[in-house]
């Protein structure tokens, strides 16, 4: 039987919103970033989630963070992987909801800004050219002092890594694709 033990909320003295990338070639890296909306969920505060790559595969995190309203919101702007055999869109349809995310992202900071903003594989946009670097900066520029914003995605730019108050690496030691093993629900998508 486990003993009662007193929880402390720890305040900082100073809260300030921190640039948090997560990146590199290992699985993780979006699971991590619902993490965190799950965790400010428990302290009350508001995430705003824009997928930029997702959106023609389901994903299991779509209908996941409906029991997490109000308080998160996810957006699915992207027409899937570019460039990864099978996706029929052209690069310029790709660059086009990738500008149109952007405009999403600006509506929503200027109108409604959350306590964290999340740009799901905004990385691999930039690497693919679907943005440009100037775009990113600007919406760094954009968001409010204390809102927190989290950027994911494989191949991180070094520019937005030398901004960062905070930069996670995932790396692949192993994974089940590797020995023919199919994506799984709830763990891959």
């Amino acid at each position: 039987m486990q003993e009662d033990i007193t929880i402390t909320r720890y305040e900082p003295k100073k809260k300030q919103g921190l640039i948090v990338i997560i990146t590199g070639n290992g699985k993780g890296k979006t699971t991590s970033a619902m993490g965190m909306a799950l965790r400010g969920c428990g302290h009350g505060l508001r995430t705003t989630i824009v997928q930029f790559m997702k959106g023609d595969l389901y994903s299991g995190e779509w209908d996941g963070v409906k029991y997490l309203e109000p308080l998160v919101t996810l957006y699915h702007t992207g027409k899937g992987f570019c460039g990864i055999e099978g996706n029929p869109f052209p690069h310029s349809e790709h660059r086009k909801n990738a500008q149109d995310a952007l405009q999403l992202i600006k509506q929503i900071i200027q109108n409604d800004p959350p306590d964290t903003l999340i740009l799901d594989e905004i990385n691999n946009a930039l690497q693919l050219k679907l943005i440009d670097l100037d775009q990113v900066m600007e919406i760094i520029k954009l968001r409010p002092e204390q809102m927190h914003l989290v950027l994911t995605g494989r191949d991180a730019h070094p520019d937005l890594i030398a901004l960062a108050d905070t930069v996670s690496e995932v790396r692949e030691i192993k994974h089940a694709y590797r020995k023919d093993i199919e994506p799984q629900p709830g763990i891959d998508f």
